[in-house]
């Protein structure tokens, strides 16, 4: 049974399932170069529903005539695709299948054609990207919230990539992304990884009464206070002296005859 108190996933699969996406997507690169083919018409035009193929294929192929294109789609996959992985296993497969399926269709639906084809995983890239962003700040948990922090410091820039900038660059799978991505988050919002409870959090809802604690301590300290009281009296009264007054006798007076000390008359 799954430790609650640590909801995150495996490092290692944090580790393989970025690896063997890369591995995928470097190696239709080195086939494509090494057979000479071409295979950018298995991309999408927008617009062109018969290009309905690239919704599946379009994040696993680049530009052979730039290998900058694969190389700049490679580290941010790996990292975000892996906090992906780590933070939100419960529902990782979902968020990623539903930014690769649906960054291809707003493409192909939506997107203007100028007669080019879309291909590269940076639509997915975009997606993930809001998701870890937006979705760790609807989570009370610190570790997401940390994430969000370091996904932005990290690759905040990538914002700009949203707007028109070059024609070779597909802004609108860019954009697309970014806005299923922080769909995601708000869809998916009430599942994945939670804040572990604390004891008292847990007692109250199945409706365990806590100990008293004030109450103790106040009764506590009323206990000693009367004891204080019951010491202070019997010392009181160990200390009391009585004092009893007895009269004394008088002095007997002697019958002396008169004499030469008789006082003269």
């Amino acid at each position: 049974m799954k430790n609650r108190l640590h909801p995150f996933g495996s490092a290692a699969e944090a580790i393989v399932y970025p690896l063997l996406l890369l591995a995928m997507m470097w190696t239709m690169l080195w086939a494509e170069h090494q057979e000479g083919a071409d295979l950018i018409q298995w991309g999408i035009r927008p617009q062109h529903f018969e290009t309905w193929k690239g919704v599946i294929f379009m994040p696993l192929l680049h530009s052979t005539a730039d290998i900058g294109h694969i190389i700049n789609n490679s580290v941010p996959t790996f990292m975000l695709l892996a906090a992906l992985v780590f933070y939100y296993r419960e529902i990782a497969l979902k968020v990623f299948l539903f930014s690769w399926i649906g960054t291809g269709l707003s493409v192909l639906l939506l997107a203007s054609d100028n007669g080019g084809y879309h291909i590269g995983m940076s639509g997915v890239v975009y997606a993930l990207f809001g998701f870890l962003f937006i979705s760790g700040f609807f989570r009370n948990f610190r570790p997401l919230q940390v994430l969000s922090l370091f996904v932005v410091f990290i690759y905040g820039s990538m914002i700009w990539g949203i707007f028109p900038q070059k024609e070779n660059i597909s802004w609108e799978g860019h954009f697309s992304g970014l806005i299923i991505g922080v769909f995601l988050a708000v869809w998916y919002r009430k599942l994945g990884p939670k804040r572990p409870k604390y004891q008292f959090e847990i007692e109250k809802e199945l409706g365990i009464e806590p100990p008293d604690f004030e109450g103790q301590w106040l009764a506590h300290q009323e206990a000693l206070q009367r004891m204080r009281e019951e010491m202070e009296q019997q010392q009181q009264q160990a200390m009391h002296v009585v004092y009893h007054y007895k009269p004394t006798s008088p002095r007997p007076v002697e019958d002396t005859p008169p004499g030469d000390n008789d006082p003269q008359p």
